[in-house]
């Protein structure tokens, strides 16, 4: 799992470009290169190898998969959401950038993971990475992780007070 998690960091790393502004990339980073166990992106790879697929193929979505998951810690940690001061120990993004640039890298983030399995995937057909972007979308948007954020939202009562679904 570590060595997974280091060809996962050094693929992060490699993947985000610095053609963005100074600060909205140093963001982006800032949370990105942050840290943790790249659970999800370690998924990911061992489930494209037990499929007969390579991770070298699958590294592409992996990343993808931890920028869509950094954006949602990003927005989540937001006093609009959460508020939350700190993360994995250090102080979260709209502390150390501001809100609205919390809220920019968190939106480039998302764009740039789509992007990325776009321009990043080589030798899968194209087929697959556009169920894959699909998938990908649905995931993150009503159906799957903003959805869940609304309920997170409404169960609190900081809108509403539960879920009308």
């Amino acid at each position: 799992m570590e060595s997974t998690a280091k060809a996962v960091n050094a693929a992060l790393d490699a993947a985000v470009p610095e053609k963005y502004p100074e600060t909205l990339n140093e963001g982006m980073r800032y949370s990105l290169l942050a840290g943790g166990k790249r659970v999800r992106p370690a998924l990911c790879l061992a489930a494209a190898e037990m499929v007969g697929g390579s991770a070298a193929a699958a590294m592409p979505t992996a990343c993808a998969m931890e920028m869509i998951h950094t954006m949602s810690l990003i927005h989540d940690d937001l006093p609009a959401m959460d508020n939350d001061d700190f993360r994995r120990g250090r102080p979260t993004n709209h502390k150390v950038y501001g809100e609205n640039m919390a809220i920019l890298a968190g939106d480039a983030m998302l764009a740039y993971a789509f992007e990325h399995i776009a321009r990043a995937t080589q030798g899968v057909p194209a087929d697959r990475v556009l169920r894959v972007i699909v998938e990908l979308g649905r995931a993150s948007g009503a159906d799957g992780l903003v959805g869940g954020q609304v309920v997170d939202i409404q169960s609190e009562g900081k809108e509403g007070g539960g879920w009308r679904g």
